[in-house]
């Protein structure tokens, strides 16, 4: 199986909202532009950085559009559809290949522990929806409940269409049992981008990727070149910006919001309730993390 279409970094794209916090097409683009700018391989659409779990089918599909209507054959396109439900996650799927996406994507069901079998039909039963599309296995256990096994992973083999895992699990070791199946692998932890290359990821997805994307960029550089003990270099940096990323009151990616604001990118707006918004005192700390990044980018960029 060729990776080349899939090596590289794909900033999870984040949720775009107006000043009355609906989603703002208009939004969507510029924050399109602005990543595509930035040389990355493609996007990852209506994912955990999209706030997926907390949107409309409506406003999931309004989202995917505007992003293919400005980056349709120039980036990478995974668009993740899944819903809890089979049949809105075929909505999504079969929506998504109409606009002709590189690849689906999709979680596991969440809140009921459903067996394997039970995954298994409701991921193949998206698929069906979007026949001549790539599907990839989104594994994130910390949030959906249930882990990606490598008994299940055979079983999706046996469907043409599966071509790989986003792994999120924090295990280094998933990546390496996933490759040995044969699938392509995306590392999925953005503070682990350098482990999971070695473990052999062919690409890397993260939610911390649309703040910081030039010091991505040189970390799968560095590594390409074989280069680690720079490419270390740049992760360490990279950790301890995440780090700090998280010590706002407010939700992650409200703050990630606010740092691409302050860096001159796109204002997108606030983050979907129940996600918490800044408070006050966030403002100085995303300050503090744009200055982080921006030093980062001019000692190793």
């Amino acid at each position: 199986m060729s990776t080349k279409k899939y090596q590289g970094i794909f900033p999870a794209l984040y949720a775009c909202y107006d000043e009355n916090g609906k989603v703002s097409t208009d939004r969507v683009k510029a924050l399109t532009r602005y990543l595509m700018d930035k040389g990355v391989q493609g996007l990852y659409v209506g994912g955990s950085s999209g706030e997926c779990i907390y949107q409309s089918k409506e406003d999931r599909k309004k989202s995917l559009e505007a992003v293919m209507e400005v980056a349709k054959g120039k980036l990478v396109i995974i668009a993740h559809v899944a819903c809890n439900n089979t049949e809105d996650s075929q909505e999504l799927a079969a929506h998504a290949e109409q606009l002709g996406v590189d690849a689906i994507a999709s979680i596991p069901p969440i809140y009921f522990h459903l067996p394997e079998y039970s995954i298994a039909k409701y991921w193949n039963d998206i698929s069906a929806a979007a026949p001549n599309t790539d599907f990839i296995i989104y594994n994130i256990p910390q949030l959906a409940g249930t882990s990606l096994t490598v008994n299940l992973l055979r079983e999706m083999k046996k469907n043409p269409r599966v071509i790989g895992v986003k792994n999120s699990s924090m295990p280094v070791q998933d990546i390496q049992l996933f490759k040995d199946e044969g699938v392509i692998v995306f590392n999925g932890p953005d503070e682990q981008l350098i482990s999971g290359l070695a473990m052999g990821a062919d690409g890397a997805i993260g939610g911390t990727y649309g703040a910081m994307p030039e010091l991505y960029l040189k970390i799968f550089e560095l590594f390409s070149q074989g280069k680690m003990k720079e490419a270390k270099e740049v992760q360490n940096a990279a950790c301890r910006i995440i780090y700090k990323m998280c010590s706002t009151h407010g939700n992650m990616y409200a703050a990630i919001k606010e740092i691409i604001r302050l860096q001159g990118g796109p204002d997108v707006g606030g983050v979907k309730a129940p996600l918490t918004e800044l408070a006050e005192g966030d403002k100085a700390v995303c300050k503090e993390i744009a200055d982080m990044i921006a030093e980062a980018i001019k000692k190793y960029c």
